[in-house]
């Protein structure tokens, strides 16, 4: 029996392999609690966590309701005053952009003029810059082949003067006026006793510079009131033209109104339109389709009432070949002298150079039914055929008063003979 209760008789490797089987168990189970502690101390672990992130966001929460509640009127009238500053800024911003005072604008013209006199010798170099800048393919197309010819020569003879004659005529100067300044030229280096081709140069220059000053080309609107009226086919810059005009006697001072008689093309008034708002101008227009006598009636009523210094007038791109047409731009002249005989007038008719000769048979065709007192050029720096200018003012007999050289406002010049001689010869 007590072998059998105290393993007697068993061998010793029995007994210790069994207390090493349950000292594992043992040390199992032990385990498996100390696990299901660990386990059970994260969960708590992440619980407390858990409930103190929420209650820290309740916190936050409750905080910036208390903080809204007790701030709102004192953040809503800081709202009210921001948007009040940011209103006053609006309209101060509108008032500058759209301003209709005359005072102010005349204000920001002073100080511009003001800078102008303080410095006239830059201003003259710039304006001449520019020509230069703008005549350059039409010195190209003259001047430079002209150089050519006479480089080639060696003495003076008549296939120089043939030659010579080729380059006029493919400059646009018209056959008649090329004639005439050949002529010149033949008896002038006879006369002068020339012998050197690059010395007719000089002659060429002298006698095509007086050609263009022959004739006021002046623009004579220094009387107020004054009225000009813009006459011309469709496509050559009449309405640009105009806006160009209408800025530069603002900055000059004078109270500016312009006449959207134009009515049978269309958007020919909201282009005018356009440049009336660019330039801060008064605008009177019809509606499309409307009796351009009409527009112009009322225009001139306008500008008796509000004393306007100038008067600009647009007119319908009438083709120079449908008499009906130009009997309508007649109409227009009986009313302005019937409602306006005070008012010193302008007719500048407007001409695309690029055209070349086209150009000399509009302007005759317009001569004949208005009096026109004077050529636009526009559109000089696109063409190589600057010689227009000479055949225009030559065949046709009335001054070239205004050139566009370019795009920018400053572009649209007086007509300066010698400047444009200058400039065309590359002095």
């Amino acid at each position: 029996m007590f072998k059998k209760l105290f393993g007697f008789g068993k061998k010793k490797e029995e007994v210790i392999e069994n207390e090493i089987v349950e000292n594992e168990e043992l040390l199992e189970e032990s385990e498996i609690e100390e696990s299901e502690e660990d386990s059970v101390k994260e969960e708590l672990l992440e619980k407390t966590i858990s409930e103190k992130v929420q209650e820290e966001t309740t916190c936050e929460e409750n905080k910036t309701v208390t903080i809204s509640e007790k701030d709102i009127k004192s953040i809503e009238e800081d709202m009210l005053e921001e948007e009040t500053i940011e209103e006053e800024f609006k309209l101060e911003n509108d008032i500058e952009t759209n301003c209709t005072d005359e005072e102010g604008m005349e204000e920001t013209i002073e100080e511009e003029l003001n800078e102008g006199r303080e410095k006239p010798s830059f201003a003259k170099e710039s304006l001449f810059s520019r020509l230069k800048q703008g005549l350059i393919k039409a010195k190209q197309g003259i001047t430079d082949r002209i150089d050519d010819v006479l480089k080639s020569y060696t003495s003076i003879d008549e296939d120089l003067f043939e030659d010579l004659e080729e380059v006029l005529i493919t400059a646009d100067v018209g056959v008649n006026t090329t004639m005439e300044i050949i002529e010149e030229l033949n008896d002038r280096v006879r006369k002068n006793k020339i012998t050197n081709p690059m010395d007719v140069r000089e002659e060429l220059k002298g006698i095509v510079e007086e050609i263009l000053s022959k004739g006021n080309s002046k623009l004579d609107i220094e009387a107020s009131p004054s009225i000009i009226i813009m006459v011309g086919v469709n496509g050559v810059g009449k309405t640009t033209t105009i806006g160009k005009l209408a800025l530069r006697y603002k900055s000059e001072g004078k109270k500016v109104m312009l006449a959207a008689a134009d009515t049978f093309r269309a958007a020919a008034t909201e282009q005018l339109d356009i440049w009336a708002k660019r330039t801060n101008t008064e605008i009177v227009k019809h509606h499309e389709g409307a009796d351009p006598g009409a527009v112009i009636f009322d225009a001139i009523k306008a500008a008796k009432a509000r004393k306007t210094d100038v008067l600009i007038c647009d007119t319908a791109g009438r083709l120079h070949n449908k008499s009906n047409l130009m009997n309508e731009l007649g109409k227009i002249f009986k009313i302005i002298d019937r409602e306006y005989p005070e008012a010193k007038k302008e007719v500048l008719l407007v001409v695309d150079a690029t055209t070349g000769q086209n150009a000399v048979v509009q302007a005759k065709s317009f001569k004949e039914v208005a009096d026109i007192t004077g050529i636009v050029l526009t559109k000089l720096d696109g063409t190589a055929k600057g010689g227009v200018v000479l055949a225009v003012k030559s065949e046709v007999d009335v001054p070239v008063k205004l050139i566009g050289v370019g795009e920018k406002a400053e572009d649209l010049q007086d007509f300066d003979a010698k400047a444009f001689t200058d400039a065309l010869f590359g002095n």
